[in-house]
């Protein structure tokens, strides 16, 4: 029984009759502990990562609120199959749930595998799932040792430029909200440089509580998402010159910000500002000191095709090569999260500078619509010599241990010289294991204790993205 059988065997299980089901607790809202939430095939980084099709995942009723867990779980409870027209959209339904066990996560970082949902046993088995005892699996815990490395970190980022390559801090986003601080958190973890992204499509995007996504609702006025951006820029440089960032736009200009203190880079999460026209992107650079550009977001926009949504465009578009072409001559960053496999393919063909997938993490085989990217996907990103930012959802991972491990599986896929950490600080739906710039000297902790060298450590914490940030702007 796998999960791509689901429908097949279900039909076969009566209403009421006790069974066991494992996959991923996919929270719908940010809470700590849940008493509802869904089961899907494989762990989700936010809402939008959520299986599109509900006959994909299964909607929980817990007896009780559940801690969150990064590592599939084992659950027991009533079987209830729903009405085809059921408001909500759900098919299967555990009604009472209890989680039996807390099983290892896959060490590729897949979802689940056949082995694995073999080994859990008794899934969908009614009369066997009501005889067996609940059976502990021991969750994977941090190493006792990891506290020894923190004396150890906090010199490691004394002699790191140490980049979040992709964040929200200081509530950049909206246009209302007061400004949080961030130059004292990344002053005192010792964060030297954080890429400060506004997002491009917000005013026609939203987050849709019956299908537990983010999508683009409506299409934009002309001008709007121009007029849009030139806001959302400006609301990022109030917040730069009220906390007294210092903004980084060259290498030269990244050696003097590691002396004078914290340190940003212009960034945009979507390029659609731009609204086709090609002059925009040398405007964004002359006046806002854009340096870093994500080519899409939520929407699927005149670049490309997102991750998603169903592909419209076949990957990267002509007037999106150009843009990327356009990049690397004015010393841009290129940014590929939230594109699709095809996007991704066009842009390395087309780039002549290292490209950036600044906020994911691996997955042996990711849903249609997921946010995730298989081993060859990031291969590509690194062939380029770039970098691949690693996200901290806890929806995949609990803790900084975990995140760390998330970390080492993506280096295992793709080489030390290719990973770094993209946050998506204050920009994530769930809580995250990496949510404050204080935590970096425990993140490099985690890594030490993770088996990482302090060489190694360090082009995670920063030496990599510096470097292709170096090779774009010169």
């Amino acid at each position: 029984m796998d999960w791509p059988d689901l429908a097949g065997v279900v039909a076969r299980v009566p209403s009421n009759a006790v069974v066991e089901l494992v996959g991923w607790m996919a929270p719908v809202e940010a809470a700590e502990r849940h008493d509802y939430f869904l089961l899907t095939p494989e762990p989700v980084c936010c809402r939008s990562c959520l299986p599109a099709d509900p006959s994909r995942c299964v909607e929980v009723l817990a007896s009780e609120p559940l801690a969150l867990s990064s590592y599939p779980v084992r659950l027991r409870g009533r079987w209830r199959r729903l009405a085809d027209d059921d408001p909500a959209g759900w098919r299967w339904q555990l009604r009472d749930a209890q989680i039996v066990a807390t099983l290892p996560r896959p060490d590729d970082g897949s979802g689940l595998s056949r082995r694995l949902v073999l080994a859990a046993a008794s899934l969908f088995y009614p009369a066997i799932a009501a005889a067996q005892g609940p059976s502990e699996v021991p969750r994977p815990t941090e190493s006792p040792g990891r506290a020894q490395h923190l004396e150890r970190a906090r010199q490691l980022i004394a002699q790191t430029v140490s980049v979040d390559i992709h964040s929200h801090a200081g509530h950049v986003l909206g246009s209302r909200n007061p400004f949080t601080s961030v130059a004292d958190p990344m002053r005192e973890g010792g964060m030297a440089l954080v890429c400060l992204a506004m997002v491009a499509d917000s005013p026609v995007i939203r987050i849709l509580q019956e299908q537990r996504r983010i999508v683009a609702n409506r299409t934009p006025e002309p001008g709007e998402l121009y007029a849009w951006g030139r806001r959302s820029f400006e609301r990022v440089t109030d917040l730069v010159r009220k906390q007294q960032l210092a903004v980084v736009t060259n290498a030269a200009t990244l050696t003097e910000a590691r002396r004078r203190g914290p340190a940003v880079v212009i960034s945009a999460e979507g390029a659609d500002f731009l609204e086709g026209r090609i002059e925009r992107l040398h405007e964004a650079q002359a006046t806002w000191s854009l340096r870093h550009l994500q080519l899409t977001h939520y929407r699927v926009n005149e670049l490309g095709d997102i991750q998603t949504e169903a592909p419209q465009q076949g990957g990267l578009t002509d007037f999106g090569a150009d843009v990327v072409r356009t990049c690397n001559r004015l010393g841009i960053v290129v940014d590929v999260a939230h594109g699709t496999l095809d996007l991704v393919k066009r842009a390395a063909s087309v780039t002549t500078k290292p490209l950036v997938l600044s906020h994911t993490s691996l997955s042996a085989k990711p849903g249609a619509r997921s946010r995730l990217i298989s081993p060859d996907h990031a291969k590509i990103i690194a062939r380029t010599g770039g970098v691949i930012g690693i996200w901290p959802p806890a929806t995949i991972f609990a803790d900084l241990a975990a995140y760390a491990g998330g970390i080492a599986r993506m280096v295992d896929a793709v080489g030390i010289d290719h990973v770094g950490i993209g946050s998506d600080m204050l920009g994530l739906l769930s809580p995250a294991a990496f949510d404050n710039y204080r935590q970096l000297p425990d993140l490099a902790a985690a890594l030490l204790a993770a088996g990482f060298k302090p060489d190694e450590a360090g082009k995670i914490l920063g030496g990599n993205y510096v470097r292709v940030f170096t090779a774009t702007t010169g």
